[in-house]
């Protein structure tokens, strides 16, 4: 009798352990969203990124989608093993990581590279794993800049009435515009475009690689313009479910990712120069402080409502101190 349990018991342990392995060793479902499609420099990274992950014990299929609300609602509902989405749709799944984009936090591309290096490390683990989910690669998107259909709107206070497409999903986009005085008007990804291209609003914000895709210099016409500031700096992030992907695959997958940084980079810098001159404007040293200020006004206020994460801002505050220690809120106790 002692006989047959042992033998019942050591195939027990061996379909365990067979099945642990089927389950490290399986195929996943990686839902990519980038507007253009598998045409896309998104989807593009993903199809190299795939080679890796194959190195790392998985398999993956890519699923394009063109509607990002769409690819994370079908995350959520499990049709996907992972997501790629932007870092403000990703918010709802890691507030700390979703927190990089918000106004003012990250001011240069050196700074967002400082800060991706570091959550890569394994002592930043924690900060990746909440709810069920992990966040397993973070990539530069590019800078958002305002793009306005009237240069003479080149200041603070002239945004004042002016109505301004915000992401309905974000609530700190309306939250900035109502502080300014401006009109919110909800929008998502796949309208906020052509929204400023008919003129139903007067603002957008976004990045240098959207400005060819999305036509915006339709937008602008002969009287718009691109004040050279930017807002945020935006990023692409993947997100897993971290049980149905083999051990320490997201370590591997932040480290991978952030060492491809110049990479994503020289394609945003790219899109950049590849914008005609005469639309980029120049804001006097002044305007610029004005903006700094009610960024980080604002900042300080989406973190106190919950919005943005405290454990992040303060994060990326001592990145920005770090770099210019003689800054005034560095010798505040705020974020």
């Amino acid at each position: 009798m002692k006989s047959i349990l042992a033998k019942v018991s050591a195939l027990a342990v061996a379909s365990g352990m067979m099945m642990s392995s089927q389950a490290q060793a399986g195929t996943n479902t990686l839902c990519v969203f980038d507007i253009l499609g598998t045409q896309g420099s998104v989807f593009s990274m993903m199809q190299d990124y795939k080679l890796q992950a194959a190195k790392w014990g998985d398999t993956l299929v890519l699923k394009p989608y063109t509607d990002e609300r769409i690819a994370a609602e079908d995350f959520k509902a499990g049709q996907c093993d992972g997501v790629v989405l932007t870092g403000l749709r990703a918010r709802q799944f890691d507030s700390f990581t979703g927190s990089i984009d918000s106004v003012g936090a990250v001011v240069s591309y050196d700074q967002l590279r400082e800060a991706i290096d570091y959550l890569a490390k394994p002592s930043m683990a924690k900060y990746m794993v909440k709810n069920g989910f992990e966040v397993a690669g973070i990539s530069p998107m590019g800078a958002a800049y305002l793009f306005v259909n009237d240069r003479s709107i080149n200041n603070v206070s002239k945004l004042a009435g002016k109505r301004i497409g915000v992401l309905d999903y974000d609530k700190a986009q309306a939250k900035l515009v109502q502080q300014v005085g401006a009109q919110p008007v909800a929008s998502d990804i796949t309208n906020f475009a052509g929204k400023f291209n008919n003129g139903s609003v007067d603002i957008v914000a976004a990045p240098a690689v959207a400005f060819k895709p999305l036509e915006l210099y339709k937008g602008l016409g002969t009287r718009g313009a691109i004040p050279n500031f930017p807002l945020a700096q935006l990023t692409v992030q993947i997100v897993i479910r971290p049980e149905k992907f083999p051990a320490n695959f997201g370590q591997k997958s932040r480290e991978y990712v952030a060492s491809r940084y110049d990479s994503s980079l020289a394609l945003i810098k790219r899109a950049e120069a590849g914008i005609d001159p005469k639309y980029w404007m120049e804001l006097p040293a002044a305007d610029k402080q004005k903006y700094i200020a009610m960024l980080r006004q604002s900042r300080i206020a989406l973190t106190k409502d919950g919005i943005y994460d405290k454990q992040s801002m303060h994060f990326l505050k001592v990145l920005r101190c770090h770099d210019t220690p003689s800054a005034a809120e560095c010798s505040e106790n705020l974020e």
